[in-house]
């Protein structure tokens, strides 16, 4: 089972399930071609996805473009169904940054088909987390910059406040769909600046004030 770490702390948590959220920038949206969303578009990974800060992602030899997306991760600390904005906001356990690695040539053919991203989110290595910082230990404003960087050049960077949805109604809407439960993860979506990755790069991801981590594609 697979774990999230905690910043200056021993414990380990079991991960559940990841929900992702997808298009929840505007200028995300539009550089794909998408519009922009009126509710949440979520999807899922597995557990077995993730790898951590100083890990390598492996390119899948099903696919020649593989992207990287950046994003604020949210941790659930306890089970909620059909959760109030203050329930929501309760829910919420810490913060970290995580790369929603994504195979867009895969993801674009089943988009066509009109068929679910599994394959195309879900490949080992596709989501690697940095250590999470706790509710308790630091207040997020949503002023806060993400950013990510490929050998040492900027490609995203944004403030969180430009999501679509923030974190609060996002919890909102997935748990009016199925309960949310402690130990889940929320990927809430990537600003614009997306593209593609090479074998031999390295990435640097962060969020001011809450955690960064860094990879290598191989």
């Amino acid at each position: 089972m697979k774990t999230i770490n905690i910043k200056n702390s021993s414990e380990k948590i079991t991960i559940g399930k990841i929900v992702c959220v997808g298009r929840n920038y505007a200028e995300h949206a539009k550089e794909l071609g998408n519009e922009v969303p009126e509710k949440p578009v979520v999807f899922l990974k597995p557990a077995s996805s993730v790898i951590y800060s100083g890990g390598e992602i492996i390119y899948p030899s099903y696919s020649n473009d593989m992207h990287h997306e950046v994003e604020l991760v949210l941790l659930i600390g306890k089970n909620i169904k059909d959760a109030d904005e203050k329930t929501a906001e309760e829910a919420i356990a810490g913060y970290g940054v995580g790369l929603d690695m994504t195979l867009r040539d895969v993801q674009n053919e089943l988009k066509k088909k009109g068929h679910p991203w599994t394959i195309a989110k879900g490949f080992d290595t596709s989501a690697v987390l940095s250590d999470f910082i706790l509710k308790r230990d630091y207040e997020l404003s949503l002023n806060e910059e993400i950013s990510l960087s490929v050998n040492g050049g900027i490609r995203q960077k944004e403030k969180l406040n430009m999501m679509l949805f923030p974190p609060v109604k996002i919890i909102q809407y997935i748990s009016s769909l199925f309960t949310l439960e402690e130990g889940d993860l929320i990927f809430t979506g990537t600003p614009k600046g997306v593209g593609k990755v090479e074998r031999g790069d390295s990435l640097f991801a962060k969020i001011e004030n809450i955690a960064e981590l860094n990879c290598k594609v191989s």
